[in-house]
C-alpha cells in the first residue's frame, strides 16, 4: 500500500537536516511493508488532501519562514481540520512555531502565526537555548534530540514531554514541545526521528490504524538503533557543557 509523505517546503525548511526525518520514515514505511511516496511540496495548490498520510513542517530562518507563512497561511483551515481528523504531522522549530498565534521579536514587533492552536512565541536575547537534550514523554519514553533557539514558545497545551537535560520550551520551565492528537510539535531537531525510533513508528502506526492495516513491528531489529540511542544518551548526561554551560 502506498503511504504519502508531504515534505513542506524542503528548500526553505530544512535548516536542521529535518529531511533526515524523510529518510527514516521511508525506511521503516517500506520495513513494514508499505510503499513510501514523497511529495516535496513547494506550492500548497499541489497537496493531493485526499492523500496526506504524514506530513513534515521543519525549520528555517526568519526570512523563509516569513514567505512560508504566507503560503500556509492559504491554508491553515485545512491543515486545522485535518489536524482534528488525526492526521500525523511532526512541526520542527520554525514549523512548530507556524503553528501558533504569533512571533514577537525582540523589538516587539509581532509575525503572524497560523493560528492553528493557540500559544505563542516570544524573542529574547538573555540565552539562547542550544545543546542537546533529552525529553522524558509518557507516549514515548526518552526521546533525545538537539536544539537550539531563542524564541521562547508559551501553552497551556499538552506538551511532549519535559526535558530531564537540556533546554525545553522556554527558559521558566522544562516542558517541552506540544503533543495534540496526531500532531507533534517540538524544538528537538537534528534530525528528530533518526534518534528515536518508536516516535518515526508512532507516525507509521497512525497511518496503519487509519487504513485498518494489522500493525506488527515484531519483525524489526532495532538493536543498532538501540545501541545508537544510548550512546547518545550517555555522551549527553557525560557532557557537563549540555548541562550547565549552554549560551
Amino acid at each position: 500500500m502506498e503511504y504519502h509523505i508531504y515534505h513542506m517546503f524542503p528548500k526553505l525548511l530544512n535548516l536542521y537536516g529535518d529531511h533526515g526525518n524523510i529518510i527514516t520514515l521511508e525506511y521503516f514505511a517500506r520495513q513494514l511493508g508499505l510503499n513510501p511516496v514523497l511529495h516535496e511540496v513547494d506550492d500548497v495548490n499541489d497537496i493531493d488532501w485526499d492523500n496526506v498520510d504524514f506530513m513534515l513542517i521543519g525549520g528555517g530562518s526568519d526570512r523563509e519562514q516569513s514567505l512560508v507563512t504566507e503560503q500556509l497561511g492559504l491554508i491553515k483551515d485545512k491543515i486545522k481540520d485535518e489536524m482534528e481528523k488525526g492526521l500525523p504531522i511532526l512541526a520542527v522549530c520554525g514549523g512548530y512555531q507556524f503553528l501558533g498565534n504569533y512571533y514577537q521579536g525582540v523589538n516587539g514587533e509581532k509575525m503572524p502565526g497560523l493560528g492553528i492552536l493557540d500559544f505563542y512565541t516570544v524573542g529574547q536575547t538573555k540565552k539562547r537555548m542550544i545543546g542537546n537534550a533529552i525529553v522524558q514523554t509518557e507516549s514515548f519514553g526518552e526521546l533525545i534530540g538537539f536544539v537550539n533557539h531563542a524564541g521562547e514558545t508559551f501553552h497551556d497545551l499538552s506538551p511532549l514531554g519535559v526535558a530531564t537535560s537540556g533546554w525545553g520550551n522556554n527558559l521558566q520551565t522544562k516542558v517541552e514541545g506540544i503533543f495534540y492528537k496526531n500532531m507533534i510539535g517540538t524544538y528537538l531537531h537534528g534530525p528528530l526521528l533518526p534518534k528515536n525510533p518508536a516516535l518515526t513508528l508512532f507516525f507509521i502506526k497512525c497511518f496503519m490504524d487509519k487504513k485498518g492495516l494489522k500493525y506488527d513491528d515484531s519483525s524489526l531489529d532495532l538493536t543498532f538503533e538501540n545501541d545508537a540511542r544510548e550512546m547518545m544518551k550517555q555522551r549527553i548526561l557525560d557532557d557537563s557543557v549540555n548541562k550547565d554551560d549552554f549560551y
